[in-house]
C-alpha cells in the first residue's frame, strides 16, 4: 500500500468512527477517554470545556495518543495516532466542529467554554480489516 493509499483508508477509518479513546500525560502517567472524533482528512479535532482537567494536561505536556476502530458500530480497522495537541479558541474550527449534540454542554459556538483540541498526528498506526499493518509518519 503506497502513501497515498494509506493516508485514504486512515480518513475513511476516521470518518466512520465518531468516538476515540483520548490520552493526555496526567503526573508522568496516561490518563485516558472517551471523546467524540471530527476531522478534515487528517487534521483531528475534539471539542472540549476549557475547564476540564485534560486542557491543564495539555498545558504541561501537549503529547497525545488517540485509539479508534474495531467496536460495535464504527469499523473494523484500528488506528492508532500518536501527537502533539493545541487548546484553540480558532472561531473557524469553533464554527466546522459545532454540532446541536454539543449543546448539550455548551450554549452554542460562542460559548467562551467550548475550545478545540487540535491534534497534529506525528504517527499513525493503521491495521485495515485484513489485519495489514501499515504505519503513517509526519
Amino acid at each position: 500500500m503506497n502513501q497515498n493509499e494509506l493516508e485514504q483508508n486512515i480518513v475513511k477509518a476516521l470518518e466512520h468512527n465518531p468516538f476515540c479513546s483520548f490520552s493526555t500525560v496526567e503526573n508522568g502517567k496516561p490518563k485516558s477517554r472517551y471523546m467524540a472524533l471530527f476531522n478534515d482528512g487528517l487534521n483531528i479535532h475534539l471539542a472540549t470545556n476549557r475547564r476540564t482537567h485534560k486542557v491543564e494536561e495539555l498545558e504541561n505536556n501537549p503529547n497525545v495518543s488517540l485509539l479508534l476502530g474495531y467496536e460495535a458500530g464504527g469499523s473494523k480497522e484500528v488506528v492508532e495516532i500518536e501527537g502533539t495537541c493545541e487548546v484553540t479558541k480558532n472561531e473557524g474550527l469553533r464554527e466546522q466542529v459545532w454540532n446541536d449534540e454539543l449543546k448539550a454542554w455548551f450554549d452554542g459556538p460562542n460559548d467562551p467554554n467550548y475550545v478545540i483540541l487540535d491534534i497534529t498526528p506525528s504517527r499513525i498506526e493503521y491495521t485495515g480489516k485484513d489485519h495489514e499493518h501499515h504505519v503513517w509518519e509526519q
